[in-house]
């Protein structure tokens, strides 16, 4: 079971490194394979991944990722209430076929894996961000091992006994310093390509921080889902690992944050 996992998970880092350093619409694309991946993932949950519901997620999150290459929709507004009013009318018009909180999933669930993911992508787009998008699997990533080695080392006050009864405060004040002073370091190693003052490695520090406090929501959001529904995994297309969204569930939180604060700050 190590070797598997270990395993796939260099396969899926090795991936990741492709992706964001290719960038542009390679990673764009990658991220639209990876979102309906997802969304299907959170689909089957409810048991809507087939259905027309169903189908008009996927088709929001196509047009959605279209858009973010080959702008065509002037207002995001347009688009969110445009895909409000789709499945309301498929609610109504197949009633009783679904349930109100099928309904909501089908809506909210682009939002919560396609777009927030396609924030990598924008990140990536920003000045530096070929150096900023790093931040994002940091935060998320290193959070999760930093948090976990002062877990297992100093854990004794459960953050969250009921939804996950490993993880402790310490884990999780350990996963946010650990990711701020792993972020020093990185801004310090690339400041000169970054054109960064030691003022502004500090910001990017305090940064990885928020996200760092963000990813772990994320985690424990994807967790509180299957705890929910007594799934243990999203699926089984990782080995190992699980599905997209049992591996990319803090990835999910983490890419708007750094995205959104890095756009304010830098």
């Amino acid at each position: 079971m190590f070797r598997t996992r270990l395993l796939s998970g260099i396969v899926l880092v090795t991936a990741a490194l492709a992706l964001v350093i290719l960038g542009g619409n390679i990673l764009l694309a990658g991220l639209f394979v990876i979102s309906m991946i997802g969304l299907f993932e959170l689909y089957r949950v409810f048991h809507i991944e087939k259905s027309l519901l169903g189908k008009s997620g996927y088709l929001a999150a196509a047009v959605y990722y279209l858009n973010l290459g080959f702008p065509f929709i002037p207002e995001t507004e347009m688009f969110v209430l445009g895909f409000l009013v789709l499945v309301m009318a498929v609610y109504v018009l197949k009633f009783p076929d679904y349930k109100a909180d099928q309904v909501f999933t089908g809506f909210a669930g682009v939002f919560y894996v396609a777009v927030m993911l396609s924030c990598i992508y924008q990140t990536r787009m920003l000045i530096g961000g070929a150096y900023l998008v790093w931040l994002i699997f940091l935060c998320s990533w290193g959070s999760d091992t930093c948090a976990y080695c002062v877990g297992v080392l100093f854990g004794k006050h459960k953050m969250a006994p009921v939804l996950s009864p490993k993880k402790s405060i310490e884990g999780a004040v350990g996963g946010v310093l650990g990711t701020v002073l792993l972020t020093i370091l990185y801004g310090w190693i690339f400041r000169t390509e970054m054109n960064l003052t030691l003022e502004y490695v500090f910001i990017l520090a305090g940064i990885s921080g928020v996200g760092a406090m963000v990813s772990m929501i994320g985690d424990l959001a994807a967790s509180a889902i299957k705890r929910n529904y007594n799934i243990k995994d999203y699926g089984k297309i990782i080995p190992g690992h699980g599905g997209i969204l049992d591996r990319f569930d803090s990835v999910i939180f983490t890419a708007p944050m750094i995205c959104f604060l890095a756009r304010l700050l830098m």
